[in-house]
C-alpha cells in the first residue's frame, strides 16, 4: 500500500481564481502592462508587446497571419475572451478542436488559445509534423492541477492493492493531464467530455465492477446518477488522506471513486442563485454544465456538455429567457449572438476561467512574429510512451458508440 502523510494543499490556479472577479459584466481588454497588475502568474514576455494597444495588436496580427498563411491555425476555446477568439480559425471544446487539429496536415504550426491540459491533448492527436504552441504557458486549469501524476499513481496502487488488478476500471474527464490519460490507456480505462461522460461510464460498467472517476468528482457524480447508481455506492478519494480517507470495505462496495476535484468556475454556481433567477423571470430557462455542484444540477431545468448549452441557446424560440451555469465568457457570447433573447449568467459576479484569461492578444502576436523570426516559442510536447497510451484511452472513447 502507498502511504504518504503530507498537509493538504490548494493549487495555486484554484487561489487565483478570483483575480479577475468583477461586479459588473464587462471585461474590456487592457494593454497586457496593465492587465499584469492583476495579481496572478504572467509569463513574462518582451516589452515591446506590453503596451500595444487592441487597434495595434489587430494590425499586426493580420500583417503576420497574412505573412504566415495556411502553414498556421489558430483554435480558440470557447471560453476565451472577445479580443481572442476573434482571431480563431476554429471555435469549439477542448476535444473538437483536437480534432480540428489533427484534420489540418497543412498546418505546421498550431497556436491553441485554451490552457495547458487542451494543447497536450492536440500534440497527441496530432501528425508527427505539427507542432503545438499555447500562447502563455502559465495558463493552467485548477482542476487538472488537483490531480497530480503522484498522487493518482499512488492511489491507483492503493486501489489495486484493495481490489485486485482489473477491479476498478479508470475513466478520466477531458480536464486532465496526459499522464493520466495514459494511465487509462495502460489499464483497460479510457477518457470522457461532459457531452460524452454518460457513454463512457456506461462503458467502463461493461468491463468491470467499478469506476475510478477523475478529476471531476462533480461531473461523475452527477453521470453516475443518471445512470441510477445510488449516492450510498459513491465514495470520493481524497489524496491528502490514506486509502482517500476511505476504509477497503467502503471500497469494495462502491460502484463509483470520484476524486476529490472540481472546477473553481462550475462550483461558483448555487441553487440559491437559480431561486434568484426564477423570481425575477417566471419563465426562464435555467441551464448548467455537469461540472456543477450536485444541487445545482438538480434545481437546474436543463444539463449538459458547453456544446449542448450553445445548442439549446441558439436554436431556443425568439423572446425566450436563459439563466446559464458555465462560464462567463462563453454566456456573454451567447448573449451578443442571440439579441432576440435574454441571456444571462446565473452568478452575478463576473468571474472568467482565471487561466483562459491569461491568453491576452499580446501573447498571440508574440506567437506568430516568433514564428515569422524562425522561433517557437511555448511549445507543448508529449513523451512518446505517455502519447501512445493516452492515444489508446482517447480512441476508446472515439470508438464508443
Amino acid at each position: 500500500m502507498a502511504v504518504r502523510s503530507r498537509r493538504s494543499m490548494v493549487p495555486i490556479t484554484e487561489i487565483e481564481h478570483s483575480a479577475f472577479c468583477k461586479t459588473e459584466d464587462n471585461l474590456p481588454s487592457k494593454p497586457l502592462a496593465e492587465e499584469m497588475s492583476v495579481n496572478v502568474r504572467w509569463q513574462q514576455i518582451p516589452n515591446e508587446y506590453l503596451h500595444y494597444t487592441a487597434d495595434e495588436l489587430d494590425q499586426r496580427i493580420g500583417e503576420a497571419r497574412a505573412k504566415l498563411g495556411k502553414t498556421v491555425t489558430i483554435l480558440g476555446h470557447h471560453y476565451q475572451r472577445e479580443e481572442v477568439i476573434k482571431y480563431a480559425d476554429f471555435q469549439g471544446d477542448s476535444f473538437l478542436l483536437s480534432r480540428e487539429a489533427a484534420s489540418r496536415p497543412e498546418a505546421d504550426y498550431i497556436i491553441f488559445c485554451g490552457v495547458h491540459f487542451m494543447a497536450e491533448t492536440a500534440c497527441i492527436l496530432a501528425a508527427p509534423h505539427q507542432k503545438v504552441i499555447l500562447p502563455n504557458i502559465t495558463a493552467g486549469c485548477s482542476m487538472a492541477d488537483m490531480a497530480p501524476m503522484e498522487d493518482v499513481d499512488d492511489a491507483w496502487a492503493d486501489l489495486e492493492d484493495v481490489l485486485g488488478p482489473g477491479g476498478i476500471i479508470p475513466v478520466t474527464y477531458m480536464n486532465s493531464i496526459a499522464g493520466i490519460k495514459a494511465l487509462c490507456g495502460r489499464n483497460g480505462g479510457t477518457v470522457c467530455t461532459s457531452s460524452n461522460a454518460k457513454k463512457a461510464l456506461e462503458w467502463a460498467f461493461e468491463q468491470g465492477e467499478r469506476v475510478l472517476f477523475l478529476p471531476d468528482q462533480h461531473l461523475g457524480r452527477n453521470t453516475a446518477l443518471e445512470l441510477g447508481v445510488p449516492l450510498d455506492e459513491m465514495v470520493v478519494w481524497n489524496p491528502f488522506r490514506q486509502m482517500g480517507g476511505n476504509t477497503p470495505e467502503q471500497l469494495r462496495k462502491a460502484k463509483m471513486v470520484l476524486w476529490q476535484g472540481h472546477c473553481s468556475v462550475h462550483t461558483r454556481f448555487t441553487v440559491s442563485q437559480i431561486d434568484a433567477a426564477r423570481a425575477l423571470h417566471l419563465d426562464i430557462n435555467i441551464i448548467v454544465h455537469p461540472e456543477c455542484p450536485m444541487e445545482t444540477v438538480q434545481a437546474a431545468d436543463m444539463v449538459g456538455s458547453t456544446e449542448f448549452i450553445r445548442e439549446k441557446v441558439n436554436s431556443g424560440a425568439p423572446g425566450s429567457k436563459w439563466g446559464i451555469g458555465t462560464e462567463v465568457s462563453l454566456v456573454n457570447r451567447l448573449a451578443i449572438n442571440n439579441p432576440d433573447k435574454t441571456v444571462f449568467c446565473l452568478d452575478p459576479v463576473t468571474c472568467p476561467c482565471s487561466t483562459m484569461y491569461r491568453v491576452h492578444p499580446a501573447y498571440v502576436l508574440w506567437m506568430l512574429e516568433g514564428l515569422l523570426e524562425g522561433k517557437v516559442n511555448n511549445e507543448i510536447t508529449v513523451p512518446e510512451d505517455i502519447q501512445r497510451d493516452s492515444k489508446i484511452a482517447l480512441e476508446r472513447m472515439l470508438s464508443l458508440k
